[in-house]
Parts: structure tokens; C-alpha cells; sequence
């Protein structure tokens, strides 16, 4: 088998034959094989677990055909090395037991050690790369400084971040303290993840669509673009063309020119914008990362298949396009329908870009 470097290619706005493909969420709850180890172990037992992190990367790879593979595991480990109690309870998702509220509570944070904390990420993703040297790239990821202050601050997943929002507005010497210390906290492990393997990274903002842009200038792009910038240069230190970065606002599509000032190689979108309006508004120096509703995957495969159609012609032939579902693909999708699309890509995509 041919080695597949269709995303690293991509993600450098070099030119490609066809478009590559991968799906957040790929390695989950959708794939029997993944139930099958899931229902002997905890999920952070799964991600503490080397072997068994290592199995679930590579499930997406083998059984549907993704184009590059993403770690398995979850953007708050880094918490407990930092003094939080982290917990992935049944039905609720993850829980901290001791949310930040006070001054006591940020100033007692600390600066996770990548290697003393969270080694096994990093155990994991050298056996990946061995792994996959004949087949896809490796994708490292990790929560930007916004997502993972919104679930430190809640204690929770929540909608509403009445609690972060306050912090945010209501204190801001203390928000820049929390947020320095998860920014040099990511920074850290990020870094660790290139130094490990990792061949590109993610940055997941996956709760940033919940703050007005004015919030989103003034409190949360100055940490994100730091985290960034880090990052990149720290990718030219460890390969001579870099470690491609992504950078994933969701929801974020009421202000792509301000996520577009955090920098990285590639902007990840989400469903709800139009492809034809991502193209006009970002910038020709990013690839373009999305952007496929998830629940597309239900739909009939001639409408799939028109909607695949859709995105890859509103790209046309700009160099940097990586297809992928607007957000994580949902647990009860059938793999089939996956692989379709991604088969879809692949045809069309090859048609569009030879200009037939």
C-alpha cells in the first residue's frame, strides 16, 4: 500500500489530484468495533491506555478509508495535571468536581507537564506513527484556551456559560490569569504532540460560537493566537516545511475574519455557512477545512451525493481543501453511509480538479 498524503499536501495548499477526507469524531461510538472495546473500559481508561487508544485510531483508517488519522482521546486530560477532578460520567459526559470559581481556585491551577501528565498521549501517538508509516498521516489535537476554560469554569458541558461569561466580563485581570495558565498549559502539550509524532495539529474552539465577536477580540483571539503562533514556530523547529495547524471555531461564522487573525495553516468550518461564502471570506494564504452538515450522513445517497457535489464545486480548484463534516459525525451513523461519501469526494472531487 502507497503511502496517502493527500491531507498533509492539502493542508499545505499544495495542488492535489483529489481531495482529501477525514471526519472529526471518526474513531467512536458509530463503529461496532469501537463499542466492542468500549464496553470493557471506561473512557479514560481508553485514553490512558495506549494499546487500546492505538486501536481506536487506527479503526477509521482501516474499516472506512479516511484519508489521516486523529489521536483517540479527549481535549481535557491536560485537566487533571493542572488539579482538577475529572470525571466522564455515565450518561452526563464530563464532569469536573471542582470547577473554578474563585481567585483561590485560579491561582491554586497549574501548568501541566506534558510528559509527567499526560506521557501516554504521547506513548501513544509514537506507536501511531509506526503504525501508519504506509498509510495516512497522524493528526494531534488539543481544546484552545476558550473551551477548555468554558468546561473548567461550568463544571460541565452547558449552553449557556453564565458562570465563564461572568468571570469573563466581571473580572478581567483574573480571566487573563486562568487564561494565561491554560494557554501555556496547551502550548505545552501541543508541542509535545509534534515532538511525539504528530505530523499535523488540531485546535478545537468548539464553544467559541457562543461569544459576541467583541467578547471573542477582546478575551478569547488574543490566547488562541498565542497558542498558534507557538505552535508554528515550534513545527519549523521539529520539521524544515512545518507542522501544519488548524484552527477549528466552531460556530464561529459570524466573525471568520477575526478567527482568520489567529493564524495556522488551515480554518476548519462549520455547516452553517455556505461554501461559496467560506471561499470569499478566508483568506488565500489558509486551506479550508469543511464543511458537510454531520447529519448529511442520513440522507439518501443521491442527495448526499449532490450536497458532497455542492461544497467541492463552490472550492473549484483553489489549492488546500480538506472535506470534513461540520462537526463530529453523530453516534448513530452507519459507516456505510461514511464511506459513501467519502467515496463521493473522492470521484468528484478528482473530476473537478482535472477540470471535467
Amino acid at each position: 500500500m502507497a503511502y496517502n498524503d493527500l491531507f498533509l499536501r492539502a493542508a499545505r495548499r499544495e495542488p492535489t489530484e483529489s481531495t482529501p477526507v477525514w471526519m472529526m469524531r471518526q474513531a467512536g461510538r458509530y463503529l461496532a468495533e469501537y463499542r466492542e472495546i468500549r464496553a470493557k473500559h471506561g473512557f479514560l481508561e481508553m485514553c490512558r491506555t495506549p494499546e487500546l487508544a492505538v486501536d481506536v485510531t487506527m479503526q477509521p483508517v482501516d474499516l472506512v478509508g479516511v484519508d489521516a488519522a486523529i489521536l483517540f482521546s479527549d481535549i481535557l486530560v491536560v485537566f487533571p495535571g493542572m488539579g482538577l477532578d475529572l470525571e466522564f460520567a455515565k450518561g452526563e459526559g464530563p464532569v469536573i468536581h471542582n470547577p473554578v470559581r474563585t481567585a483561590s481556585d485560579v491561582h491554586n491551577l497549574r501548568i501541566s507537564d506534558p510528559i509527567e501528565d499526560t506521557g501516554y498521549v504521547m506513548e501513544t501517538l509514537k506507536i501511531l506513527r509506526k503504525e501508519l508509516e504506509h498509510k495516512v498521516p497522524l493528526i494531534g489535537f488539543g481544546g484552545a484556551p476558550f473551551t477548555l476554560a468554558s468546561y473548567m469554569i461550568e463544571g460541565h458541558g452547558t449552553r449557556d456559560y453564565e458562570h465563564t461569561k461572568a468571570l469573563m466580563w466581571g473580572e478581567p485581570a483574573l480571566w487573563d490569569e486562568l487564561m494565561t495558565k491554560i494557554t501555556d498549559t496547551v502550548i505545552a502539550y501541543l508541542s509535545a504532540q509534534i515532538d511525539a509524532g504528530a505530523q499535523a495539529i488540531q485546535v478545537f474552539d468548539s464553544w467559541v460560537g457562543y461569544v459576541a465577536p467583541r467578547d471573542y477580540e477582546r478575551s478569547v483571539l488574543p490566547y488562541t493566537k498565542r497558542v498558534i503562533d507557538a505552535l508554528t514556530v515550534h513545527g519549523k523547529k521539529v520539521v524544515p516545511d512545518g507542522v501544519p495547524i488548524i484552527h477549528f471555531p466552531n460556530g464561529a461564522t459570524s466573525m471568520l475574519d477575526l478567527a482568520q487573525q489567529a493564524g495556522g495553516d488551515v480554518l476548519g468550518v462549520d455547516w452553517r455557512l455556505d461554501m461559496k461564502h467560506v471561499v470569499e471570506q478566508v483568506d488565500e494564504r489558509f486551506a479550508i477545512q469543511g464543511n458537510i452538515d454531520p447529519v448529511a450522513l442520513f440522507a439518501p445517497d443521491d442527495e448526499l451525493e449532490r450536497m458532497v457535489v455542492e461544497i467541492l464545486e463552490a472550492v473549484g480548484t483553489r489549492p488546500g481543501h480538506i472535506f470534513n463534516l461540520g462537526h463530529g459525525i453523530h453516534k448513530t451513523s452507519d459507516p456505510e453511509k461514511a464511506r459513501t461519501m467519502i467515496r463521493f469526494v473522492h470521484e468528484h472531487s478528482a473530476r473537478i480538479r482535472g477540470g471535467k
